[in-house]
C-alpha cells in the first residue's frame, strides 16, 4: 500500500492482469505500439518481472509503469494513469518505484519514453527531474 495513497496498492504484473493492462491501455489513451497484445506482454512478464508495476484501487487497475534493465541502464515506459485518477500522485509513486528497484540493480543512468507530441507527458517527466536529451534520437524497426 502507498503511504500518500492507501487505497492504492502498487504491485508487479502478473499475467492475469494482462488483460486490464491493455484496458488501461486503451483508457488512458497510451501511444499504440506493435506489441499491444496479450502474447507480447506474456512475453515481457517472463524477463524484468519486478519493474512491470501496476497501481490498484481495490480491483480496478488504475496505472501502470514498465520498467526495463540491461544489466548496464534503467528505461521506463508505458506510463498509464486512468482518466478517473489522474492528478493524484500515482504516476510520480510508479516511477519512483521502478527507479529504485533500478537503482538496486545498479542503474546510473535511467531513461523514458515520451511520446513527442504528448506535451502533459513531457511536463510529467520535468516534473520528476527527467531531462529532454536533445543529443540522443531514437531509431525503431517493427519486425513482423
Amino acid at each position: 500500500m502507498d503511504a500518500r495513497h492507501p487505497r492504492i496498492e502498487l504491485r508487479p504484473c502478473r499475467v492475469q492482469d494482462i488483460a486490464a493492462v491493455l484496458a488501461l491501455w486503451e483508457r488512458a489513451a497510451t501511444s499504440g505500439s506493435v506489441t499491444d497484445y496479450p502474447d507480447a506482454i506474456r512475453k515481457r512478464l517472463e524477463r524484468d518481472t519486478d519493474l512491470f508495476l501496476l497501481a490498484w484501487d481495490g480491483d480496478r487497475l488504475v496505472g501502470s509503469l514498465i520498467g526495463g534493465w540491461d544489466g548496464w541502464r534503467g528505461n521506463m515506459y508505458r506510463l498509464a494513469v486512468d482518466p478517473d485518477y489522474r492528478r493524484r500522485g500515482i504516476a510520480r509513486d510508479l516511477v519512483g518505484a521502478v527507479e529504485r528497484c533500478l537503482c538496486l540493480l545498479g542503474a546510473e543512468r535511467i531513461t523514458a519514453l515520451v511520446t513527442k507530441h504528448e506535451e502533459p507527458a513531457k511536463a510529467f517527466w520535468r516534473s520528476v527531474d527527467y531531462i529532454d536529451d536533445a543529443e540522443m534520437g531514437r531509431y525503431a524497426k517493427n519486425i513482423g
